[in-house]
């Protein structure tokens, strides 16, 4: 059995494999249930504690082994496989970085749109909130930089996954909304160098809001989610 045959721990493998791959306005596919419902409470029981608002590199955070599962999964070759098959792309030599939130504080300048990073290939969004009645805050595939021009959103609720190629127009971000939003944002990258650089960003970040006064600086500082 080669590693990209490898049974998965917890994602529904068939129910990422029958999502649609949508092109308009850019390549995506939403999978309403990446995770089972069944594994839920357990997940979440082990998953971090993110006390500040903003993303952190999955190197930073503690967690206990059923999250470690769903990382586990979504490290794999078989998702990797999954992802290939998806997309028509070779993933082989891309690397994968993973940083997450765990809130968002409401203000303005959240869920900024963009496009992402041109050194990103493929972005991975997972839902990991226990429930997100809001009607803002949902995540918004865009059709451009205005937040308001919606081609699909969805609530960042557990298992729920969206899956897009990165090119100069994939917007995408979310309306401001308080609450305690955590999602996982896993990126297939163009060099190590960059997945470095990435949790050396983010660690400096976390670093920062341990400070009071900087911390409340880094709450008002324009804000993006990948």
């Amino acid at each position: 059995m080669s590693l990209a045959d490898a049974p998965l721990k917890l994602l529904d493998a068939s129910a990422i494999r029958a999502a649609e791959l949508r092109h308009d306005p850019y390549d995506y596919a939403f999978v309403e249930q990446a995770i089972p419902l069944v594994h839920k409470n357990a997940v979440l029981t082990d998953a971090p504690r993110i006390p500040d608002r903003g993303s952190y590199g999955l190197p930073s955070l503690r967690y206990g082994p059923q999250f470690r599962a769903a990382v586990d999964d979504l490290l794999s070759a078989q998702f990797r496989s999954l992802v290939e098959e998806k997309f028509d792309i070779d993933l082989s030599n891309r690397p994968p970085v993973i940083v997450m939130m765990g809130n968002t504080s409401g203000h303005y300048n959240e869920g900024y749109a963009h496009p992402d990073s041109k050194h990103k290939i493929i972005t991975v969004l997972l839902g990991f909130s226990r429930e997100w009645p809001y009607e803002r805050g949902r995540l918004r595939v865009l059709r451009s930089k205005d937040r308001e021009d919606v081609a699909f959103e969805f609530a960042p609720e557990f298992g729920r996954m969206l899956m897009f190629r990165v090119c100069d127009h994939s917007w995408h971000g979310f309306l401001p909304q308080k609450g305690q939003r955590m999602s996982l944002q896993l990126c297939y990258v163009d060099s190590e160098r960059y997945v470095k650089s990435e949790y050396w960003r983010h660690s400096l970040s976390a670093t920062a809001k341990a400070v009071p006064g900087l911390r409340k600086i880094i709450d008002w500082a324009p804000r993006r989610i990948g």
